[in-house]
């Protein structure tokens, strides 16, 4: 099954439970979004802990993909903080695209649609698409090397 696929993403809770956990045991790599808050740095530390003891235990291959940064308001010093401060720590995991607040992309679940269709011009949309295209263009397809 795995075969027919080119990537396959799944999204878990922002919780450490048994989902995330079996999650991490099926995945090859991981994708870890974060709020630019110093509270969020505290759960990255505990985060990278566990995807290395599922690595150590569970699934050998498992590797970081990058960090996102969600909710991000450039505005702020804090942000522009906390991003300079895992950029510093984690380096080129930290994808240059980060998803702006946006209201368009928290009214989308209630009209039951996503983003792309909802309002495919705002600029939480346009973030996810670069998001896009700057994680196939740092993991590239398997089959294709």
């Amino acid at each position: 099954m795995v075969d027919k696929f080119d990537y396959i993403i799944i999204d878990c809770p922002p919780s450490l439970g048994m989902l995330t956990l079996n999650a991490l045991v099926a995945a090859d790599s991981v994708v870890i979004p974060m709020q630019a808050e110093y509270f969020a740095l505290e759960g990255l530390s505990a985060l990278l802990d566990t995807i290395d003891k599922v690595k150590q235990s569970f699934n050998p291959q498992l590797h970081l993909e990058g960090i996102l940064f969600c909710m991000y308001d450039p505005r702020t010093n804090l942000a522009g903080q906390v991003r300079g401060e895992v950029k510093e720590h984690m380096g080129n995991l930290v994808f240059d695209t980060a998803i702006p607040r946006n209201v368009r992309l928290s009214e989308s679940p209630s009209h039951g649609k996503p983003v792309l269709l909802y309002d495919f011009r705002c600029a939480g949309c346009k973030s996810y698409l670069a998001l896009a295209d700057e994680f196939v263009q740092r993991a590239p397809i398997a089959s294709a090397s």
